[in-house]
């Protein structure tokens, strides 16, 4: 399990802003990371509410629901007791955007008013598939 869990953490996605070699940023987001909370927060402001603030435990969440999609190469919501949005197949953080906010029920979690945390995570395949996992509580 330790060899897994090290494989997926290596395969975090890798391209240009989308970088994990970069260090972590002050809340301990990768570049990736950061790239979808500023992509979710730009959209929160297009639509006048306001930003999410990333919240520790959910980052954690998140990242261990990806890891998890990753190994098992199945994309299925957590049983946690959060909002939650998954994707697969997008090649970067704005297209995973671009999905969610295409799809009325990821939107609708992405617009909440009632959020104000979230959690966020993707990682990669060695197949080179990215999961993608964005989580949201109050």
């Amino acid at each position: 399990m330790t060899t897994t869990l090290a494989l997926c953490v290596s395969a975090l996605f890798v391209g240009n802003a989308d970088d994990p070699r970069f260090s972590p940023d002050d809340e301990g987001l990768i570049p990736i990371e950061r790239n979808i909370v500023t992509l979710t927060n730009a959209e929160r402001a297009r639509h006048g509410l306001p930003p999410l603030e990333v919240c520790p435990n959910l980052l954690n969440s998140a990242r261990d629901h990806a890891a998890w999609m990753t190994r098992r190469q199945s994309l299925q919501h957590t049983r946690q007791a959060v909002a939650e949005n998954i994707a697969m197949g997008q090649t970067n953080s704005r297209e995973a955007m671009q999905s969610w906010m295409s799809s009325p029920g990821h939107r609708a979690n992405i617009l909440n008013r009632s959020y104000r945390r979230i959690g966020v995570a993707a990682y990669r395949t060695a197949a080179g598939t990215i999961f993608w996992c964005q989580q949201f509580l109050h």
